[in-house]
């Protein structure tokens, strides 16, 4: 018999270890596939919610916001290049100079929700970001990869141009911040149990087969 688990899978679109633990849940659920089903939602976590639309370098902000040396930074981007490769997601540090306001694309997300492809727009988000370089605050980037995964071009351009969902995105964000999510990955399953970070695939294997066999 399958169980079913609702995930709540609370990230940013730019947040490189949310991609990574995203992966490593997926291929837990394939590992215990007949066992576990997942029914998989994307929560909404900026982090940078202050950041301007022009972005800002992606080395000066990690030295602004953590202290981080040149040297760090690299040593962390190559750690996070190699765990993509493992899981099978390439990272493309060459190309992600920048780091941008991600609201708008979650805004998308909740749309994307309603239309039964949420999980492909976020997926294809990650790609653009991270392998691709492309900003995911940009609205011309946002409808084309939108219109990529099979949502309608012109209703996306619509909902980012009339503001749509921003005060439902916002309710969302901060629920959960006042759950004590601070930071993300956050994978919430069955509203109840909590895993954090981009933990290996391991890892989810036995959270998910031992919450499925108490559910």
């Amino acid at each position: 018999m399958t169980t079913t688990l609702k995930i709540d899978f609370v990230s940013d679109v730019s947040c490189p270890w949310c991609i990574i633990g995203l992966k490593a849940l997926e291929q837990a659920a394939e590992r215990l596939q007949g066992q576990v089903a997942l029914d998989l939602h994307f929560q909404p976590f900026e982090l940078n919610p202050q950041m301007g639309p022009e972005g800002q370098d992606i080395g000066e902000h990690l030295q602004e916001k953590y202290g981080a040396t040149p040297e760090q930074s690299q040593k962390n981007r190559d750690a996070i290049a190699a765990r993509g490769a493992e899981l099978g997601f390439t990272f493309r540090m060459d190309k992600r100079s920048r780091i941008y306001n991600t609201f708008d694309a979650h805004r998308l997300l909740h749309w994307a929700e309603e239309q039964g492809l949420q999980s492909a727009l976020k997926k294809a988000l990650f790609q653009a970001y991270f392998t691709d370089g492309q900003s995911p605050g940009d609205h011309e980037v946002l409808v084309r990869v939108a219109s990529d995964v099979g949502l309608d071009a012109a209703q996306a351009r619509e909902v980012l141009a009339s503001g749509r969902y921003a005060d439902e995105v916002r309710e969302r964000e901060q629920f959960y911040l006042q759950n004590g999510i601070h930071s993300v990955p956050a994978i919430i399953v069955n509203e109840r149990h909590l895993i954090q970070g981009g933990q290996p695939v391991e890892v989810f294997e036995q959270a998910l087969r031992q919450i499925a066999a108490e559910a």
